[in-house]
């Protein structure tokens, strides 16, 4: 009886999981790490795979690849999902798996999807396990599992990287689902174009699952005509999968902020740009943006154009006043003028040399002429005493020391000669020609 439920499960799974390839001849893509020969392929062929992560945008075979597994490792096999099961579920499989390898030797495989999910404590339940031999983990996640997961899990494994699906691809596996008498619908009466098929496989945008969600969702909703035949066009193709989809994880959302940053400072406004609409269109927080501008404004541009800042500021403001998407034009004219300002570090590298002297130094006093005037009685103390006030002289400036005394003699600020930085450079030059005439 339980196999009778069973197979009505999944006669009534989505067509995404009844087509998922059996064995690693149907498996798509990947060739680089499943083709004929390769490591991983000979590691399931010979079940002789070792703990392993499998990383990847969604759609591309991670999970299906761990289910080959399954089908054909002698070992017994558990599945667990991070986002729902806790140390105790880990336990007792561990428990289960220690038992089974002292009364019969078999090994114990445990798929873990959305892997990256577990925290530091779920993560460390599973360590001596692993270690010792007891269980064979196999973690599959979206995220960069260098960033996302422990290291002491990470080290322990091998990693797999798997890419986005070709166009090609997934058009393939749309039509092996259209043929497939048996999970997909070979058994029905259809005809789908060659039109509907290849704008499911480009807008999946690798994602199999997508393409193949979006034909099940056509089939079954498209009534047959007066022929019995269920005709499937372009249009119905459009009206089951609208937008790209997008695979923005936490991985990917960092790759694309640092390349819009990259972008600000190399001048490139066009990459700039783009990357500006990538982030938006995949609901990035546009606040994250314009607060990363107002930042490069002053470390990419600084002094050479500082209006940068001013039209970083002013676009940030724009966001908070008008909103989206009529801020989009605001934020597009600020990162534009950045792009094309000239680009100077030495406000950058001002602060860093100011702050590293800052905490490497013992807090020097304040020199008696710079102290604070503004009480009674401060002429007792002699605070401001030697003190010039620069407007009382020609050129509203006189030479006096200002700096706390492990900083005399050092400068921070060095102004290139790029845009505005310039012109200070002459403004130095010509206090300098002032300080060598008095001399």
């Amino acid at each position: 009886m339980d196999d009778l439920f069973s197979h009505k499960i999944e006669q009534n799974a989505p067509l995404a999981d009844r087509m998922r390839p059996k064995g690693l001849d149907d498996f798509l893509g990947q060739e680089h790490i499943v083709g004929k020969g390769r490591l991983l392929r000979r590691a399931i062929e010979a079940d002789m795979l070792t703990s392993s992560i499998f990383y990847g945008p969604p759609g591309c075979g991670k999970t299906t690849l761990a289910q080959i597994v399954a089908n054909t490792t002698k070992a017994h096999f558990a599945k667990l999902n991070a986002v729902t099961s806790g140390v105790a579920d880990v336990r007792e499989v561990i428990k289960a798996a220690e038992e089974r390898l002292k009364l019969y030797g078999q090994s114990t495989y445990l798929l873990l999807d959305e892997c990256h999910r577990w925290s530091k404590s779920q993560s460390d339940s599973i360590l001596p396990a692993i270690e010792k031999g007891i269980i064979r983990f196999i973690g599959s996640t979206t995220e960069n599992p260098m960033i996302s997961m422990t290291p002491a899990i990470v080290s322990r494994c091998r990693l797999f990287q798997f890419f986005q699906l070709t166009e090609k691809q997934v058009a393939q596996a749309v039509r092996r689902a259209i043929a497939d008498d048996k999970d997909g619908f070979g058994r029905m009466n259809l005809e789908i174009s060659d039109e509907a098929v290849m704008h499911w496989a480009d807008v999946a945008n690798g994602d199999v699952r997508s393409a193949l969600n979006a034909l099940e969702l056509a089939v079954l909703t498209t009534k047959p005509d007066d022929d019995g035949v269920v005709r499937i066009d372009i249009e119905i193709a459009q009206d089951s999968i609208q937008q790209r989809v997008l695979k923005v994880d936490e991985s990917y959302f960092y790759d694309m902020l640092s390349a819009f940053c990259k972008s600000l400072r190399g001048s490139d406004s066009t990459a700039a740009l783009a990357w500006f609409a990538r982030m938006i269109h995949a609901g990035v927080d546009p606040r994250i943006i314009v607060r990363r501008m107002i930042a490069h404004s002053s470390e990419d541009v600084g002094l050479a154009s500082p209006q940068a800042m001013q039209q970083a500021v002013a676009a940030a403001q724009a966001l908070e006043m008008i909103g989206m998407p009529e801020a989009r034009l605001n934020i597009t004219q600020a990162i534009i003028f950045i792009c094309e300002s000239p680009k100077s570090n030495s406000v950058v590298a001002a602060m860093g040399d100011a702050f590293a002297d800052a905490e490497g130094d013992e807090h020097d006093p304040v020199p008696v002429h710079l102290r604070d005037t503004s009480y009674k009685g401060h002429e007792r103390l002699g605070s401001g005493k030697g003190y010039k006030y620069p407007h009382d002289y020609p050129g509203h400036y006189i030479e006096q020391e200002y700096a706390p005394l492990s900083v005399q003699g050092k400068e921070y600020y060095r102004p290139s000669d790029q845009g505005f930085e310039a012109r200070i450079r002459e403004l130095r030059q010509a206090r300098k020609n002032i300080k060598e005439e008095k001399n």
